[in-house]
């Protein structure tokens, strides 16, 4: 047997799962059976047969499978969450509800503020004014992610089952979690398997399963395609561009007359925006006064790619190019790279809150490739 990229796959065996309900008959209930000529018997049963997935012994995530995502996709009435449920038991993840009266970082029980911010960060949602607002206030897209951020924080045995995948968002948004959500698995940032349950074919490539349960067809594939490339366009642009963006800063939405402003664009929409300002008594030295990236396109490196192109471009001309943020992402990315040097590290804060760490980064070198597009 071969899959569709003609790689020979191992014979896993077929496995059947059969569902009954009991049939309750009534006045009305007589009337359709005789209307459509539908049988009436005790009860109803439905059998689904089903190659199984490469899963270790017993179902659990304790041995040395070499999958980090796989995914249970089909039709609707084809079996998915049955067979979910049947494969993965108590990893099965069914929701969880939201205080309407807490922000969001109070709804995640004893987990430490970073644990929690971390995770809300690397599936995408890195907006702080965000976090603290109730659940019920946000768009769907940042509600999928906090859902995503919850499930994988409370993993059992490091698991997750999250069915109805990417089902109340649209389909731009569901593309960009998932492969945000694929980048920090395969990267190491969750430390966890997940098992997408989806009627949604359209994250596939995004989400770059390990594995695919077709529910359609029974059959499991092997999957060894990369998510499609994301064009950016960043050009220089007109500060009004900043009011599609200041709500979703985490500092002010205040933005200084002299700023230098860029956006990136895919698909010819606007999705990131920087702004540049002189360093004051320095000469040739631009620094990065604000940089945004809209909530749902958050999670793939849209705004570093922002960063670096503007950066390499700026210390290319000759110019000294540095930025001073306190954000996770921005901190997790320049510490990373070695084209980043940084040069100052203070706390801001209350002492009840025990301050957040500002840096400095000063850009080292170029590594400026003369084209405007970038490719992620």
């Amino acid at each position: 047997m071969h899959d569709r990229l003609g790689t020979k796959k191992p014979n896993r065996p077929f496995m059947h799962l059969t569902l009954s309900c009991p049939i309750h008959s009534s006045f009305r209930v007589q009337q359709i059976a005789g209307m459509f000529d539908v049988p009436l018997d005790q009860k109803a049963e439905q059998t689904f047969q089903f190659e199984s997935p490469p899963l270790d012994s017993g179902n659990t995530v304790a041995g040395s499978g070499d999958w980090s995502i796989g995914c249970i996709v089909g039709p609707s009435g084809s079996g998915k969450s049955s067979i979910a449920r049947h494969l993965f038991g108590e990893h099965y993840y069914t929701g969880n509800d939201w205080a309407s009266d807490q922000a969001v970082i109070d709804n995640f029980g004893d987990v430490p503020i970073k644990e929690i911010t971390r995770m809300l960060t690397v599936v995408g949602f890195s907006s702080p004014p965000g976090w603290i607002k109730p659940y019920s206030v946000l768009s769907n897209g940042e509600q999928f992610r906090c859902d995503l951020a919850k499930a994988l924080l409370g993993g059992r045995s490091r698991l997750v089952v999250f069915d109805e995948y990417t089902s109340v968002v649209d389909r731009n948004v569901a593309q960009i979690a998932s492969a945000a959500l694929a980048k920090a698995i395969k990267g190491g940032k969750i430390a966890c398997r997940f098992v997408a349950v989806t009627c949604h074919y359209d994250i596939l490539d995004w989400l770059e399963p390990d594995w695919v349960l077709d529910t359609a067809t029974g059959l499991v594939e092997r999957r060894f395609l990369r998510r499609p490339k994301i064009d950016l366009e960043i050009f220089r642009c007109e500060r009004r561009l900043w009011d599609m963006f200041k709500t979703h800063h985490y500092l002010s939405s205040n933005l200084a007359a002299a700023c230098r402003c860029y956006a990136a664009l895919w698909d010819g929409k606007p999705v990131a925006f920087c702004a540049l300002i002189p360093q004051q008594g320095f000469g040739r030295w631009y620094r990065v006064s604000r940089i945004v990236t809209l909530p749902d396109y958050q999670g793939v490196g849209i705004g570093s790619a922002l960063l670096e192109t503007l950066a390499d471009m700026y210390v290319e001309q000759g110019y000294r190019f540095s930025i001073t943020a306190s954000h996770p992402s921005v901190l997790s990315h320049c510490r990373r790279s070695e084209d980043w040097k940084a040069t100052h590290v203070q706390k801001t804060g209350s002492s009840r809150s025990r301050g957040r760490a500002v840096v400095s980064f000063e850009r080292r070198k170029s590594a400026f490739c003369k084209v405007s597009l970038k490719r992620l």
